[in-house]
């Protein structure tokens, strides 16, 4: 930018469908196929559609990866379905730099961020909109829809805090979120 020069971000956000657009945004779809796994009912599993879109992320990353002091900003969209009686869920991660927190917000839907400490503690917080969360360094997190409609959840992270998905994908969460009487239940 020069000086004296009036510009304009070079991305946007539609606070409708909270829709990121411009340079340089990422997009990715996780499908079910992508998330073998973290479901426990593998014969429910077994029998849906692998193409089904189960997650999708945008993200904004205005400086490199690993940069000290920079942010980044992103939107996850959970769409409603269950496997079994266990609700569509991201797969869950610990930053890569322990100490790094992070901000999740409501923005649509209703759902709930699941949280588990080093000691392997596992708690939910309600999400919905408006709901603002703190997940402090150290605490592994992921994202489950509980409703009929997409869940929206807004993010901003350090840009050096990195994700360990290997540590979650190896030993998973210690409880599971599941549909008990028409209602979200650690078990």
């Amino acid at each position: 930018m020069k000086h004296f020069e009036i510009g304009k971000s070079p991305v946007e956000l539609n606070l409708i469908n909270y829709q990121l657009a411009g340079e340089p945004t990422i997009n990715q779809a996780r499908k079910l196929k992508d998330l073998k796994g973290i479901f426990q009912d593998m014969e429910a599993f077994n029998q849906m559609d692998m193409e089904q879109l189960a997650y999708t992320v945008q993200s904004w990353l205005p400086v490199a990866d690993g940069t000290p002091g920079g942010l980044f900003f992103g939107a996850s969209t959970i769409y409603p379905g269950k496997v079994g009686n266990e609700y569509f869920m991201t797969k869950g991660h610990f930053h890569s730099q322990g100490d790094r927190a992070e901000f999740y917000w409501g923005i649509q839907g209703k759902g709930m961020l699941i949280l588990m400490d080093r000691d392997r503690n596992t708690w939910a917080e309600e999400v919905y909109p408006g709901s603002l969360h703190y997940i402090g360094g150290e605490i592994a997190h992921r994202l489950a829809n509980t409703g009929e409609e997409k869940l929206i959840v807004g993010a901003c992270w350090p840009s050096d805090a990195g994700h360990n998905y290997e540590e979650i994908a190896e030993n998973g969460f210690s409880a599971r979120l599941v549909e008990v009487d028409g209602n979200p239940l650690l078990v």
